[in-house]
C-alpha cells in the first residue's frame, strides 16, 4: 500500500526528532507548516519546512526593549534544524510601523524583512554581525533563518564590570571603548555600503563567547529619513556611547532622590536629546572623565549645536578620547 506523501513526510520528521531528542520527546501531535503568514498559528513543537529543511519549533524569543524582558516576540522562534541538530532562530514576517521623536524630529520606523535579508547577504563574512540566510516560504514570506549566538548581552557585560564607576572607568572602560569602536566600525561598513542598521540599541549587541566578538543583531527596522540618511543610526550610537561611558544610564530621578547636590548643577542642555531623563554631560557626574570624551558625549545632548552625521566624524573624535584614556589610566585596552 502506498502511503500519502504527507504521512511519509510526518514519519520522516518523527524519525528526525527522535534522532535528536530521543523517542520520548517526539510530540504526539504537531503541525507541518509551509506557510508562515499567520505566525500566531506556529506553536510549540510544530515543524516549519523552509527550503525543504524541517525546523522543529520551540520557544518564542523575548523582547528586551524598555526592560520588558518577558514580552514574547511571537514572530521570532527558536527552533532545531532537524537535518543537523543545530539551534536556529526563525524570524517570521511581521509588519510593524511606529513613530519616534529625537529632539524635534519625528521619524517613521517600520519593519522590512527584505532589508534584513539584504544585510544578511552583505555581512555574511563580517564577524561583528549576526549571520544567517533567508528563504521564501510557500506563500512568499521572507523568513530569515539565523545562527544562534551563545553569549550574554553586551550591556549586561558592561554593567557587570567594576565595583563602582571609578573602578570601572579606570580598569575596564579602556577595553570597553575599544569594543565600542569596533562596533562603530561595523556600522560604518553598513553605511559605506548604503545600508543602515535601523534599530541601534544596547540590547541589540551580543557578546559571542565562541568567537570572543560583539555582534550586532536585529536589523529589520528601516526608517524614512530626511537629509541625514544615517542620522537615526548615529543617535543610537550616541545613546550607546553614553551608556558605556557611564557604566549604565545616569537617570535624572535617581540624582534627584539620591544625589541632590549633583542634580542641582544640571541644566536642560546637559540631558540626552533622545531621552530627557538621562544625563549626557557625564563630566558633571564623574569629573575624571577626559574632556575629549565628554565633548563627544555632548554631541548627543539637548545643548548640542552640531551633530555627528557620519561614523567617520565620531571615530575621529573618539581617537583623541582613546589617547586621553591611555594617558589617564596607563592601559591600552
Amino acid at each position: 500500500m502506498v502511503q500519502p506523501a504527507k504521512t511519509l513526510q510526518e514519519a520522516t520528521i518523527r524519525e528526525l526528532i527522535a534522532g535528536h531528542a530521543g523517542p520520548d520527546r517526539v510530540p504526539k501531535r504537531f503541525k507541518i507548516i509551509t506557510d508562515t503568514s499567520d505566525f500566531f498559528k506556529v506553536e510549540y513543537n510544530d515543524v516549519v519546512v523552509l527550503g525543504g529543511v524541517p525546523y522543529w519549533v520551540h520557544r518564542c524569543e523575548k523582547e528586551g526593549r524598555f526592560g520588558i524582558d518577558d514580552e514574547p516576540k511571537y514572530w521570532v522562534r527558536r527552533a532545531i534544524e532537524l537535518t543537523t541538530g543545530a539551534t536556529k532562530i526563525l524570524k517570521l514576517v511581521f509588519h510593524e510601523q511606529f513613530e519616534t521623536t529625537v529632539g524635534e524630529v519625528t521619524i517613521t520606523c517600520y519593519r522590512s524583512p527584505k532589508k534584513e535579508a539584504r544585510i544578511l547577504d552583505l555581512v555574511a563574512n563580517h564577524g561583528n554581525f549576526m549571520h544567517g540566510h533567508w528563504v521564501l516560504d510557500a506563500a512568499g514570506n521572507n523568513v530569515r533563518i539565523l545562527e544562534f549566538i551563545h553569549g550574554p548581552r553586551f550591556d549586561d557585560v558592561v554593567t557587570g564590570y567594576g565595583t563602582d564607576h571609578y573602578d570601572y572607568f579606570h580598569r575596564y572602560f579602556p577595553q570597553i571603548l575599544d569594543q565600542y569602536l569596533e562596533l562603530v566600525l561595523a556600522i560604518k561598513f553598513l553605511h559605506d555600503n548604503g545600508e543602515k542598521h535601523g534599530d541601534i540599541r544596547r540590547d541589540h549587541i551580543l557578546w559571542d563567547v565562541d568567537t570572543k566578538t560583539n555582534r550586532w543583531i536585529d536589523f529589520d527596522y528601516n526608517y524614512q529619513q530626511g537629509e541625514a540618511l544615517f542620522g537615526f543610526d548615529m543617535q543610537g550610537l550616541g545613546n550607546l556611547l553614553i551608556f558605556v561611558a557611564g557604566r549604565g544610564d545616569v537617570l535624572v530621578p535617581d540624582l534627584y532622590h539620591n544625589q541632590r547636590e549633583i542634580f542641582d548643577t544640571l541644566w536642560g542642555e546637559d540631558l540626552s536629546i533622545a531621552y530627557k531623563n538621562r544625563v549626557a554631560n557625564l563630566k558633571k557626574i564623574y569629573p575624571y572623565i577626559p574632556d575629549s570624551l565628554n565633548q563627544a558625549l555632548l554631541h548627543f545632548s539637548v545643548g548640542a549645536n552640531i551633530f555627528y552625521e557620519t561614523t567617520d566624524q565620531l571615530l575621529d573624535d573618539l581617537a583623541r578620547a582613546r589617547a586621553d584614556m591611555v594617558s589617564l589610566t596607563g592601559r591600552q585596552a
